[in-house]
């Protein structure tokens, strides 16, 4: 029973995760306006709450150790609750910037150390639903930010009531934690409090870990990409309006969901290495799909097909880690293999930024594939490395 709760406030918790990531982009045509910013400053809140994610995200393991999973749930929870606040009430530039600080800090230890623990005490079929419960947390704060926009109300009320639904998430966070120590046995505790935090010098040693590392940053540029540039693509080269890219983008985050949640349900029957290398096969044909598309329904259908093939690689890639390596290493290795997959998301837009601007949004198709063939390459040479080793 105390098992069950605890993993209800982690799903609960992961929601909370996704809230934040996808409400900045669907908000900032009216925060820019309001503000009188160039559009451009977009890329600065970005960088400095990806920067603060990287940040965290590295140090995640050495912060475990000192604080353990669910002080870290609630204090990293808490500091999106005062970013959500802090935007809500921003006047300028200079708070936007600010107020992305404990956003960035706030999302990367959390993400580390829940995926560490769920890998460790659940099954793999949570780890799936996990990342699920992810999307539904990033598809529905656009939903709820377009509400107020579109009945005329200001951005800033948007982010006051997804204030209030990360402050009571927070709420449900610390009425979870003294279940957390019931849910964990004392052999589980007394191993987790034996182990030393690893050196990251120790870890750039291991040709297997880096290799990871290469994968989830393959993966990771696939996902930024799509969340970036998918519309912009739509409008520039499928010759779509606005307002109506803005609906089929949302058919990759549909993909997304979609897929993690079934992933949950199939992994009980297929293991997560087929898992990841049958979205692999599916990320292909819509990269294939895409590549041809002379429509907005072909590149409405690849990008759905992106998310569905793609989705499942995170949390069956985070679940193997604790069965391609050793016990000791594996929240060492899974805040590194984040703190790289967030380096790409941050770095992949950019380098997309500047081949756009050379051969126009037309080669989103084609940046699409390197960044796939970037992680099957790895992913074969990591399965290849770990066959060996075993």
């Amino acid at each position: 029973m105390p098992a069950a709760i605890v993993l209800v406030a982690i799903f609960i918790a992961y929601i909370g995760l996704g809230i934040p990531d996808s409400l900045l982009g669907s908000a900032w045509p009216a925060i820019y306006t309001e503000l009188g910013v160039n559009i451009s400053c977009l890329s600065a809140v970005s960088i400095i709450i990806s920067a603060g994610t990287i940040i965290s995200s590295f140090a995640s393991e050495r912060i475990v150790k000192k604080l353990k999973t669910p002080l870290v749930a609630v204090l990293s929870t808490a500091l999106t609750v005062i970013a959500l606040l802090g935007f809500s009430l921003s006047k300028n530039m200079v708070w936007l910037c600010f107020c992305a600080i404990p956003q960035g800090l706030g999302a990367g230890a959390i993400d580390a150390a829940l995926n560490n623990y769920v890998a460790h005490n659940y099954k793999a079929t949570h780890m799936n639903f996990l990342h699920g419960f992810y999307g539904v947390g990033v598809a529905v704060s656009p939903y709820i930010m377009a509400a107020f926009l579109k009945n005329g109300m200001q951005w800033r009320q948007g982010y006051r009531t997804l204030f209030y639904m990360q402050g009571a998430i927070l709420i449900i966070i610390i009425l979870s934690l003294p279940f957390w120590k019931m849910a964990r046995s004392a052999e589980s505790i007394e191993k987790s409090r034996a182990q030393r935090p690893i050196k990251f010098s120790a870890l750039i040693k291991n040709s297997a870990v880096r290799t990871q590392w290469v994968t989830f940053i393959g993966s990771c540029g696939i996902e930024s990409l799509c969340l970036v540039w998918g519309s912009t693509y739509l409008v520039n080269s499928q010759g779509v309006s606005a307002d109506y890219g803005a609906k089929i983008i949302t058919f990759y985050y549909a993909g997304l969901t979609l897929s993690r949640l079934g992933a949950g349900f199939i992994v009980k029957k297929i293991s997560s290495e087929k898992i990841v290398f049958a979205g692999q096969a599916i990320t292909f044909a819509a990269i294939v799909i895409l590549l041809w598309a002379n429509n907005a329904a072909a590149a409405g259908a690849g990008l759905f097909l992106v998310g569905l093939g793609n989705g499942p690689f995170f949390p069956n890639m985070t679940r193997l880690t604790v069965e391609y390596f050793d016990s000791e290493l594996s929240q060492a290795i899974i805040g590194t293999q984040m703190g790289f997959g967030y380096t790409s998301i941050l770095l992949t837009p950019v380098m997309f930024g500047i081949i756009s601007n050379i051969f126009s949004t037309a080669a989103f198709p084609f940046y699409l594939g390197v960044c796939f063939a970037i992680m099957l390459a790895a992913t074969l040479s990591l399965k290849k490395k770990v066959s060996r080793r075993s």
